[in-house]
């Protein structure tokens, strides 16, 4: 069943992103287009807030930190983005590829997946407390040269031990581009 709404999701997802491109790749380029979005790579710091408990004692939602990067792949709608995610009793690293859809003047939005490699196995962090795939999605814009504010959701699937609970953490921050 779980797989079964898993399956479910990443489809409806992926038609609503794909079709998005579609609709996108007809219109006629001009100089307003070429300037949406944002490029560019950043490193940043903010806010971390685990708001899933796991059923078991430990497991309860945490707050915490977050350091998160972007490198933009050039030429490319991709970005190679990594994240740490802190204050809890284990430390959850997670490097993802996301693919970003500009929305407005230095304004993206992305989704992607990756993995969690907890620190601590079986202690929580803001994501569960077990290494387990991970999708994200979020937004990030540009507010004036070289600051950036970001914003995300990842779900841990299936990230703690002993249950088959999934994890849900929301990130916002304030990163440096460059």
């Amino acid at each position: 069943m779980k797989l079964t709404k898993l399956l479910a999701s990443t489809i409806a997802v992926a038609s609503v992103v794909l079709s998005a491109g579609i609709a996108s790749a007809q219109n006629v380029p001009t100089q307003e287009t070429a300037a949406r979005g944002m490029n560019g790579s950043y490193v940043g710091a903010g806010v971390s807030a685990g708001v899933t408990n796991g059923g078991r004692q430990n497991d309860a939602a945490t707050l915490g930190g977050n350091v998160q990067g972007r490198y933009a792949v050039p030429n490319a709608p991709v970005s190679v983005r990594g994240s740490v995610l802190f204050g809890g009793d284990s430390t959850a690293i997670i490097p993802t590829l996301t693919y970003d859809a500009p929305i407005a003047k230095n304004t993206n939005v992305y989704i992607g997946g990756g993995y969690a490699f907890q620190t601590n196995e079986g202690y929580a962090s803001q994501l569960g407390n077990k290494n387990a795939p991970v999708l994200t999605v979020g937004a990030e814009t540009q507010v004036a040269k070289n600051t950036v504010l970001y914003g995300d959701a990842k779900w841990g699937i299936d990230a703690y031990r002993g249950s088959d609970s999934d994890a849900l953490s929301l990130q916002a921050g304030v990163g440096y581009r460059f």
